[in-house]
Formats: structure tokens, C-alpha cells, sequence
């Protein structure tokens, strides 16, 4: 038994191993080199090619970063976008600081139309792609929470114009008009979203009391503002919140604040020169693909901009005489649908009433998700900053 246990515990004869390797135990390297070595042999005989040197720790990293890279590029073109809310036109539905994951597939991916370095602005300039639209699965709707690149852009690319984010508040074929803040469709009255904010004039039953703020703060409301009548103040607020200031002792009434038709908002309204303002607009028609409308001395101002900016044609008027690509028209069939936008906090939005319709082929895609939600403005601690109770939610 112990001669068996002795030639069990005695070392295979190795011709090939030198007096050094049985005497001392081996390096890693010498080990890593032998397996190499092996592995070699073995690729050899069954006559494949050797696999080189293997990659550095710095060669994986790069590779690595690469992929990534080549990953989220294509997410973000095909699949989805993030979005960053910059200012607080949509409040207080959606807040500074929230980040926003934007699904393409919705309303269907949109092919690039420009040359360059994707999500930047360098790009060659007069260089325009043959595009696409591929196929979505939902059609744009009223009240979508929509992310399109800006009309008002002068960029060349429409792919590469500032992105924005409003609500969708007019369909293509809507009659739209704004009577004292009140939007209308088709001359029926939408009821405000209760998260859609506005400017109220709160009247005092006295001059000498001041609405103490942080009591505004309970109900809602972070912005008041003195006006020249020391017994009125104008805060910024949801319906709720501005009906709740009603049942305040000192408080006579709240009524919408109603912005004054006094000339100075001729030249910033879409169209120009027709005595709009931000809460007394139109009525105007939304054009939609196929649509024939007749055109007339009243919707010419309106229609025009659109026929010579989107749907690419050289337009001109000669007294009741319309012309497009220098032929007298009568009418004109739209080639894409558009899009009445309008931001969740009315007095603090720049939109659709003043830049006009946004094209089909400017959407990118619909907001989905709040994914992180940053206030820079909050606590002094870092984690203080991050308002954990916007994670992950779904946009309204």
C-alpha cells in the first residue's frame, strides 16, 4: 500500500520540463506563459490561427467604452431620447431639472436628415439627407406631452433646431381660439388641467393686509406679485389653489389676471398685426394633410408663413390675388399635418401663440418618463437636491 500511495503522489516524467521547474514553484507569469503556450499548440493542431497576445487591461476599457458609445447612439436615434427640462413653461406638471426619457417609436422613428456628430450642432451645413418616417404605434393626440424641434429655429436642419417640449392643445382640422384665457375648440371650452398654472389677481378686503406667504406656500402657490392697487396682488397658480384663496377671510375675490390689448403684443403674436393677445387669440384653422382649404383675405396671414416655410412653396399676394410659385390660387391641399402647442403654465410659456403650428416632420417624440428629477435650487446638502418622489414617474 504505501509503494501505491508513493508512485500516486510521484510526478508525471516530463522530458521536457527542465530541473529548475521541479525544484521551484512557478511564477504566475511562467504559468500564464505555459498555458498560452498550450493553447497555442492545441489551435495548431486542429489547424486554426493562433489568437495573438492577449488584450491589455487598458485595450478592454477602450472596447468597452466603444460599444457603449456605438450603443447609445443608436438607442437615441431609433429607440428613445433624454430631454432635460430647462425653463418652467410646463409647470407644475412637469419642473425644472426633471429628465425626461422620450419615446420615437410612438409617433415613429425619424430617419437623420442632416451629416455630423449626433446630438451636437456640428454638422455640414447644406448637406440635406434623404429622410423617413418609420411606422409608430400610437398617433399624435390631444393633450400628448410632445418634444419637437422648434419652429422658430433659423437652423438649416430641421433635425438640428433647439428642442421644446409643450402639450398638444389643437389637431390638425381644430378651429382654436383663446377668449380670457379660455381655450376653445371648435367653439367648445376645455376645461383646464388642475396641474396647469396662471396668473390670478387676488383682491384684499383691506389695503394694509399683506397674504403672508407661507401660507401660499400651503396651498400651492410660491409666486405673488404687488400691482399698482395696494389692495390687489397677482399670483401665479393652479385653479385649486386660486379657488382655495377664496374662502380666506381678508380675501374679497380672485378672477384671472387678463393681459390688456394695448398695442404691445401686435408685433410678438402669430400672425403679426392681428390684435391677438396670449389670452384673447383667434380663432385660427389648423391645416392638416390632404386638407383642401380655400384661401381667403382672412386666413391668408395665417396659412402663408406655413405654405412657404413647411410645405416648401414661393408665395406672394397681388391685391385679392394669392400666388403660389407664382401661379394664381384659389386654394391649397397641405401636404402634412400640424400642430396648435401650448405650454401647462400659460402666462409663463412661449408657444404655438407666438411662433404658430408645429410641422409633422418637426416631432420627435412623446414624453414618457421622468427617469431623475434635480432641484438645484433646493437644500444646500447634495442629496437634499434630488426629488426622490419625481423618480421614475409617468408623465400626465
Amino acid at each position: 500500500m504505501d509503494a501505491l500511495r508513493s508512485l500516486r503522489r510521484r510526478p508525471e516524467h516530463n522530458p521536457n520540463r527542465t530541473v529548475t521547474e521541479l525544484t521551484e514553484p512557478q511564477s504566475r507569469a511562467a504559468r500564464r506563459e505555459q498555458r498560452e503556450a498550450r493553447a497555442t499548440r492545441r489551435a495548431r493542431k486542429r489547424g486554426e490561427k493562433p489568437s495573438g497576445k492577449k488584450k491589455s487591461t487598458l485595450r478592454e476599457w477602450l472596447d468597452a467604452m466603444i460599444f457603449a458609445i456605438i450603443f447609445m447612439v443608436i438607442v437615441r436615434t431609433l429607440l428613445f431620447d433624454l430631454f432635460r427640462i430647462p425653463t418652467p413653461s410646463m409647470e407644475k406638471n412637469l419642473l425644472v431639472g426633471d429628465y425626461l426619457f422620450v419615446s420615437k417609436l410612438h409617433y415613429g422613428t425619424r430617419t437623420p436628415m442632416s451629416l455630423g456628430i449626433p446630438f451636437t450642432q456640428i454638422h455640414v451645413r447644406g448637406l440635406h439627407l434623404p429622410w423617413a418616417r418609420f411606422p409608430g404605434f400610437s398617433s399624435v393626440r390631444r393633450g400628448d406631452a410632445v418634444v419637437f424641434n422648434w419652429p422658430g429655429d433659423q437652423t438649416d436642419h430641421i433635425d438640428r433646431k433647439m428642442h421644446y417640449i409643450k402639450r398638444v392643445v389643437g389637431m390638425p382640422g381644430d378651429t382654436l381660439a383663446v377668449s380670457d384665457k379660455v381655450v376653445h375648440i371648435n367653439g367648445e371650452p376645455q376645461p383646464i388641467n388642475a396641474r396647469m398654472q396662471q396668473h390670478w389677481y387676488v383682491y384684499t378686503s383691506d389695503p394694509r393686509v399683506q397674504l403672508p406667504m407661507a401660507r401660499l406656500r400651503e396651498v400651492g402657490i410660491t409666486e405673488m406679485m404687488p400691482t399698482a392697487n395696494p389692495s390687489v396682488v397677482r399670483v401665479l397658480a393652479t385653479e385649486t389653489s386660486a379657488q382655495s384663496l377664496k374662502e380666506w377671510t381678508y380675501v374679497d375675490r380672485v378672477i384671472p389676471a387678463i393681459a390688456r390689448d394695448d398695442g404691445s403684443y401686435q408685433a410678438h403674436m402669430y400672425p403679426a398685426g392681428q390684435d391677438y393677445t396670449p389670452d384673447n387669440y383667434g380663432p385660427v384653422y389648423i391645416p392638416g394633410e390632404g386638407m383642401t382649404i380655400p384661401l381667403t383675405a382672412e386666413n391668408w396671414p395665417v396659412l402663408e408663413p406655413v405654405i412657404r416655410k413647411y410645405e416648401g412653396r414661393s408665395t406672394g399676394a397681388s391685391g385679392e390675388t394669392f400666388l403660389i410659385n407664382g401661379e394664381p390660387a384659389m386654394s391649397y391641399t397641405f401636404t402634412q399635418d400640424y400642430y396648435f402647442m401650448m405650454g401647462d403654465n400659460r402666462d409663463n410659456s412661449e408657444d404655438s401663440r407666438f411662433w404658430g403650428f408645429v410641422p409633422f416632420d418637426h416631432i420627435v417624440g412623446k414624453a414618457i418618463l421622468v427617469y431623475f428629477s434635480w432641484d438645484a435650487d433646493g437644500s444646500p446638502v447634495l442629496v437634499g437636491q434630488i426629488r426622490f418622489g419625481r423618480l421614475l414617474s409617468t408623465i400626465r
